[in-house]
């Protein structure tokens, strides 16, 4: 049985941190979908046959950054309802981010706590 509402899409290029963020949330019961950037993230959006109820997003990918991402995310409007957390490493980002219209920001090293307050929040 699929909760459609806890479904989260998690966009890191680094592989450590985007298997922590996937262990983490799928031991709190939700679905995760793994993406390595912008484009494999998109991919995942639009093959879809159940929607997001979260999207976790580093900005600093290559292939397709997060910028790239979001700004591709916000000119489909089912996308664009999806909420977004930011997930950097640059604590002096979350004004440019908060810019792109995201749910919220956290910093590297990720507070597990937070971030599961957080996604529960939205989904």
């Amino acid at each position: 049985m699929t909760d459609h509402g806890r479904r989260v899409l998690v966009v890191e290029d680094d592989a450590d941190v985007r298997g922590a963020l996937a262990a983490v949330l799928e031991v709190a019961g939700y679905q995760v979908v793994e993406a390595a950037h912008g484009g494999e993230a998109l991919d995942h959006l639009r093959a879809a046959t159940t929607s997001f109820c979260m999207i976790l997003l580093d900005l600093f990918m290559p292939m397709m950054n997060g910028w790239a991402f979001r700004a591709e995310q916000m000119k489909d409007p089912d996308m664009a309802a999806i909420p977004v957390i930011v997930v950097s490493a640059d604590a002096t980002g979350v004004t440019k981010a908060r810019s792109l219209g995201i749910a919220d920001y956290l910093t590297k090293p990720i507070d597990f706590d937070r971030l599961l307050s957080l996604v529960d929040k939205h989904c």
